[in-house]
């Protein structure tokens, strides 16, 4: 879309690349559940029949024939704050549901199907129409921490693909002691702002596990002046930086020559983490941070005078692409305090 709405940039909380899964669904006969959550955009071959029909690249129950409605239970990737949702019905024309809503419950653990059924759902987008084979965006006020979604079809139908786009806000009872990486998006760590995303979205490069090609990672179109390009992350809290590993598999022939990464102390000071160097492609990259902005002597220790950083800024040049970023290290005393205190804040379970 164009003119995607701002709650895109935000991560899906729904993406199989984040961990989620569709946990139940009333009926799925033609299509199965598990196509709402694909990170792929949907797909759709003409004349091609298995012995249910028309196979779809989506989720697709039978046509009712008795009142009620269907539905789909999706446990998010990452507890979250939604922003908004998208409900793609791409290719379902004559058989996608006249209208939608979605509910949202937060429930502690990994409750099996059957004890859904009691959770506390409430209401993220009331009964709305959809149109078919499009995009539909719907924006969420709600501000009530999620675990999963229940999405509803009134009465029946198809769709392709569901994104719900928020705040990722991590249970700090499972945040891990000693280096974390500090911009995993997992730990509530983003993107706020880049140079340029032509191929494919900066976001991808905090996801977590591997890439699995060029398109899982991010990509700049190619630079024709004497600029260069740059993404700037927000990290889940205060932090040193380690490590930092800069992951350019799969970009043979379009990786950057050169990076540099530069950080935001939390007094607002620019320092320096990695100076500019030298990258190979197709090649995961990890350097030692030994010596910050020319403080010396701060190597390998922990809690003492290394600077708070609370966000970074990676330059690369002059463009290409890149797979993944991560910035191992430490969350000071105030970062872990700032996750518990947005647990808290969420309505989240503090008791083990």
């Amino acid at each position: 879309m164009n003119d995607a709405p701002d709650f895109t940039r935000l991560p899906d909380l729904a993406s199989r690349r984040l961990g989620a899964g569709v946990v139940a669904a009333s009926d799925e006969l033609f299509a199965e559940k598990e196509n709402l959550i694909k990170a792929d955009a949907p797909t759709y071959a003409s004349f091609t029949f298995g012995n249910k029909g028309q196979v779809y690249d989506g989720w697709e129950t039978r046509r009712r024939r008795e009142p009620g409605i269907d539905w789909a239970v999706i446990r998010l990737g990452s507890p979250g704050i939604v922003h908004g949702v998208l409900v793609d019905t791409s290719f379902f024309t004559g058989n996608y549901p006249p209208q939608v809503s979605l509910q949202g419950a937060y429930i502690d653990g990994y409750p099996a199907p059957d004890e859904l059924s009691d959770a506390d759902w409430f209401e993220l987008v009331g009964v709305q129409p959809v149109q078919g084979d499009s995009v539909n965006p719907f924006t969420v006020s709600q501000r009530r921490l999620v675990s999963h979604v229940r999405l509803r079809m009134h009465p029946d139908g198809g769709i392709a693909r569901l994104r719900v786009h928020g705040e990722v806000v991590p249970d700090p009872r499972l945040v891990a002691q000693g280096q974390v990486d500090l911009v995993a998006v997992e730990l509530g760590g983003k993107v706020t702002d880049c140079s340029n995303m032509f191929y494919s979205a900066p976001a991808n490069l905090i996801l977590p596990g591997e890439a699995r090609s060029m398109g899982e990672g991010w990509e700049t179109s190619r630079r024709r002046d004497d600029g260069h390009d740059w993404v700037q992350f927000a990290l889940a809290g205060p932090g040193a930086v380690r490590i930092v590993e800069l992951d350019t598999r799969h970009f043979v022939g379009n990786a950057p020559g050169w990076a540099r990464l530069t950080g935001t102390s939390v007094d607002g000071q620019q320092v320096e983490i990695l100076p500019r160097t030298r990258l190979q492609p197709d090649t995961r990259h990890r350097f030692r941070v030994s010596a910050i902005d020319g403080m010396n002597g701060l190597d390998g220790l922990e809690g003492q005078n290394s600077p708070d950083i609370v966000a970074a800024r990676l330059e690369v040049f002059p463009d290409g692409g890149m797979a993944r970023v991560r910035l191992w290290g430490p969350l000071t005393d105030r970062g872990r305090s700032d996750i518990g205190a947005r647990w808290r804040n969420a309505g989240g379970v503090m008791a083990q």
